[in-house]
This record gives structure tokens, C-alpha cells and sequence, in this order.
């Protein structure tokens, strides 16, 4: 086989896939975004991160089925296509590319922000920019160096992880030779849900978006070495990723400490290494965090850039999009996601409570809405699969179709639950308001289409 497909080198090996998939979903909204679920959701938290965790693992079997018969860097925007019409592709590709450019502006921002605790006179507009360009040339000097990055920032966010709960769980079960309230914290203070259970389903919508970056893994698939092996030991292993990493830590860090610990809401896991008596815990802390900017920032360079080249690729995007370097990098794709982003960097200077936090918003609900489409799309492609090629289902999802519109209905009252929720409805009217204008922008403009219907059906691979 060639190691060229459609001009995208397949280049990155299956080490590099099987790291990002199980650190992925590892982000700084773990790390510090944690601590205003458990405040608000106390103990009950392990559920809000235990239901949203249910609902990503059957998104991502259903997209792991999808991208095991057919890899492809257009991943479910091409499935969408597909699957649902070239409206339903076309929109939420580059709905999916606004939410990454975004996410890179305030990633950029994140990590200027904690370079700034360290060194207080560097400009946070000057960081983001030095940040966002060397990773910028990272992706594009070619993917390969784009996944060795990535696979180190993943293994020391693991790693970290991983002591993390050791020590945490050594310390709750009285082996760390330190006086531990065992299992109080769990039940005193209100008990384990104090704020009654409709914190945990609050908990729910917020932690749902801190989940995002898990479907990276499909999109990467296409530029695999073995996309199909790749993809079924992602898949298969997201199950236990979100089991140990998000709602292990939660465990540890609410059975350790008190849930309405003032500590807790500032930097629950700052907090919980202190109370273990780890010498200069905020600094620790602050080199992981950064490192898991600097591994969402690079992850979302290479997203915008695979996405808006398919969209390129479908007569979607302009064709200048489309270029290939040596290297096989769409070169054009990336700098467009980065210009964009550094656009979005000044807004936050001139008018962060403005034009940015409009932004921001603007991108909340997206996630939704791409896991949304994913399910639609395999309850639609399923079916075509069976029919054409019942032999590329190396990945099945579980109890078909029950739990594809079981999921399907989850999202959609988690939409539309966020209606209800005060701090929640300027990003779904807003998130709403952006796709109406693409959804607007297909039918009026009617893009051109470049590769015939059902392209990623007809792309077979062996």
C-alpha cells in the first residue's frame, strides 16, 4: 500500500494513535475546570462525570465503527455527508473547524497565563503568539512531528495522572502514613448529592464539553499506517480511559476533601496535593497544566487544518485549501486556522468581554451537535454498511439501534435542557444562531461539489 492517500501521508504510527486516544480527553478542564462541577455537584459529581463519560464512550464506538470501514481525515464530516446530505457535512465541518480555532485562541491564552505566573513581565498577547507559532510549525514541518509531540505531551499527562491516583488512593486506604477522614467526605457536608440530584444533571451539560478532543483519534486514523488496528484498540480502550482518568480523579479529589472546600473550587488537584504534603504543589501542577495546553493547542492546529482540507477536498472550502506540501501537510489549512486564531487572540485583548466572550460562547454548543450528527450518521450508515460491505464492521456498535437513538435522545434533551439552565442559554442561542448562518451560507452559495455522494462509501480501503 502506499503511504500516500488522497496527498495526506500516512505517517503516523499506531503508538502515536493508541497515546492520543488514551490522553485526548485529558485536557485543563480536568485539571482545573473540575472544581466548579464539584462545588456545585459535591460528592454527586462522580456521576455527572460517570453519565457524560457513558454517553462519549457510545459516540466514540459509533464513530470507531464508521472510521474502521472507512478512514478518512474528513472523519465524521464526511460520514455526515454521507449518511444525512452534503448540507449536514458541509456544516458541521466547518462548524467543527470554528469550535478548534477558537479552542486554540484560548489554549494560546491559557498557556501565556501560566508562563505568566513564572515569568510576570511577559505579555500574555506576545506568549500566545510565540506559543501558537511554534506549534504551528510544528504541524507543519510534516504529521509525523506532529504526532511525536503530541505522543510525549499525552505520556506525561498519563503519567501524571496515573501517580496522581496511586498516591491519592494510597492516602484514602491509610497507606500513606497520613490521618485520612476515609470515606466522610463522601457523606458529610450534606451527603452525597447536597444539592439534590439536578446538580448532577447540571454537572452533566458542563462536563460533556470537556470531554471534546476524544474524536480526534478518527480524524488522525486517516493519516495512519494501519488506521484499522489504530482505530479498534482507541475504541476499545475509551472505556476504561474515562473510568480511571476523569472519573477516577474526581473520586480521589471529593473522598480526599471536603466537596465546599474553598481550595477546591481555585485548583482541585493543586488542593489535594498540598493536603498530601507535596513540596511545591502549584508549581507541579502548573508545568502539567501547561503541558496539557500545549497538547490541546497542538491537537487543534492539526484538526482545523484535516478538516477544512476535506471540506477543501468536497468543494466545500476554497481550493487553495487543498495544497500539499512535500511533507504531505496542507500547509494553507493550517496557517488558516492559526491566522484565524490569532485574530481571536487580539479580540481577547481589545474586547475580552466582548467580542471574545461572544466567541467563546458562540462555540459552546457545538459539541453537542457534532456528537449529535456522529450518531445520526452511524444509525443511517449502519444499515448501508450491512447491506454493501457487511465485512468492514470490524467494530461494531453495541445492542444496534437501541443505544444509537437511546444517545440520540440523551443530546437531544441535553440541548434542549440547556434552554432552562441560566448560565447555559447564551451559548445554545448563540451555538444556534452561528449554524443557522452556515446551514444559510450551503444553501446560498451551493459550494461546488469536487468528489461525488457517499465518497468515504466508495473509498474503500483493505
Amino acid at each position: 500500500m502506499s503511504n500516500m492517500t488522497n496527498g495526506l501521508q500516512k505517517n503516523l504510527k499506531t503508538r502515536h494513535i493508541s497515546m492520543i486516544s488514551i490522553a485526548g480527553v485529558i485536557g485543563a478542564g480536568l485539571f482545573v475546570g473540575s472544581g466548579a462541577v464539584i462545588h456545585s455537584a459535591g460528592p454527586g459529581s462522580i456521576l455527572s462525570y460517570s453519565f457524560a463519560g457513558l454517553l462519549v464512550i457510545f459516540i466514540m464506538r459509533m464513530l470507531g465503527e464508521m472510521a474502521c470501514a472507512y478512514p478518512t481525515s474528513g472523519s465524521f464530516s464526511q460520514y455526515a455527508s454521507d449518511a444525512i446530505g452534503p448540507w449536514a457535512g458541509f456544516t458541521i465541518g466547518w462548524l467543527y473547524w470554528f469550535f478548534w480555532v477558537i479552542v486554540i485562541a484560548i489554549e494560546a491564552i491559557a498557556g501565556a497565563a501560566i508562563i505568566q505566573y513564572w515569568y510576570g513581565d511577559a505579555p500574555v498577547w506576545l506568549t500566545s503568539l510565540i506559543l501558537t507559532i511554534l506549534l504551528t510549525l510544528t504541524n507543519i514541518f510534516s504529521v509525523k512531528s506532529f504526532g511525536e509531540f503530541e505522543y510525549w505531551f499525552s505520556l506525561i499527562k498519563v503519567v501524571s495522572i496515573i501517580l496522581f491516583l496511586l498516591i491519592g488512593f494510597a492516602f484514602i486506604f491509610g497507606f500513606g502514613g497520613h490521618h485520612t477522614s476515609g470515606l466522610a467526605n463522601l457523606t458529610g457536608n450534606g451527603g452525597f448529592l447536597p444539592n439534590g440530584f439536578s446538580s448532577v444533571l447540571l454537572g452533566i451539560v458542563v462536563v460533556i464539553f470537556s470531554f471534546m478532543g476524544t474524536e480526534i483519534v478518527a480524524i488522525a486514523a486517516g493519516e495512519s499506517a494501519d488506521p484499522v488496528k489504530s482505530v479498534t484498540t482507541a475504541t476499545r480502550s475509551v472505556v476504561w480511559r474515562i473510568i480511571v482518568f476523569y472519573v477516577g480523579s474526581i473520586a480521589v479529589v471529593v473522598t480526599l476533601l471536603p466537596w465546599n472546600s474553598a481550595s477546591i473550587l481555585t485548583s482541585p488537584f493543586v488542593a489535594v496535593l498540598e493536603y498530601i504534603g507535596v513540596p511545591s504543589a502549584a508549581q507541579v501542577m502548573n508545568v502539567i497544566v501547561l503541558t496539557a495546553v500545549l497538547s490541546c493547542l497542538n491537537s487543534g492546529l492539526y484538526t482545523t487544518s484535516r478538516m477544512l482540507y476535506s471540506l477543501a477536498e468536497r468543494g466545500e472550502a476554497p481550493k487553495r485549501f487543498m495544497k500539499i506540501s512535500k511533507r504531505g501537510v496542507p500547509v494553507a489549512a493550517t496557517v488558516a486556522g492559526t491566522f484565524f486564531s490569532y485574530i481571536a487572540v487580539m479580540m481577547n485583548y481589545f474586547y475580552p468581554e466582548t467580542i471574545f466572550l461572544f466567541l467563546v460562547n458562540a462555540s459552546g454548543a457545538i459539541a453537542l451537535l457534532v456528537y449529535l450528527v456522529i450518531a445520526v450518521s452511524q444509525l443511517r450508515m449502519r444499515r448501508k454498511i450491512e447491506k454493501e460491505n457487511p465485512e468492514q464492521l470490524k467494530i461494531k456498535m453495541w445492542l444496534f439501534p437501541y443505544l444509537t437513538y437511546f444517545t440520540i435522545l440523551v443530546i437531544c434533551a441535553i440541548l434542549a435542557s440547556m434552554l432552562f439552565i441560566e448560565s447555559m442559554r447564551p451559548q445554545l442561542i448563540l451555538t444556534s444562531i452561528i449554524t443557522f448562518s452556515v446551514l444559510a451560507a450551503y444553501f446560498i452559495f451551493k459550494p461546488n461539489k469536487k468528489v461525488p455522494a457517499n465518497a468515504a462509501l466508495e473509498n474503500k480501503h483493505p
